[in-house]
């Protein structure tokens, strides 16, 4: 389907769904090295282990957000699927390890 420019995409959800990578990556960075700062300047720097996973997952999607955004860009004038799998799986194992840095956090605190 294209527009009446002969532009392939109708709308600006490519646009709404990159940006939306890029906050979470952002947020995944930003967060993981604060809690990460906060754990050894609480001397605890085990907890920094799994907060210092979440940075790296989230530069990790960042970084995959730029390159892939031109990939997306093809895939969808061509009408082909372009999945996100493996950001998706970046992404889960980064919550899993601010979720566990939170829960060790939260134990070792109470």
């Amino acid at each position: 389907m294209t527009t009446s420019g002969g532009d392939p995409r109708p709308g600006l959800h490519g646009e709404r769904t990159r940006l939306a990578w890029v906050r979470t990556a952002v947020l995944m960075s930003g967060s993981g090295i604060g809690a990460a700062g906060a754990a050894v300047r609480d001397d605890l720097p085990g907890l920094a282990v799994p907060f210092g996973v979440v940075a790296l997952a989230g530069a990790v999607l960042l970084v995959r957000t730029g390159l892939r955004h031109s990939a997306l860009e093809r895939a969808l004038r061509h009408g082909r699927p372009l999945g996100a799998g493996l950001d998706a799986r970046v992404a889960w194992a980064g919550a899993l390890a601010a979720a566990a840095g939170a829960l060790v956090l939260v134990l070792r605190l109470a």
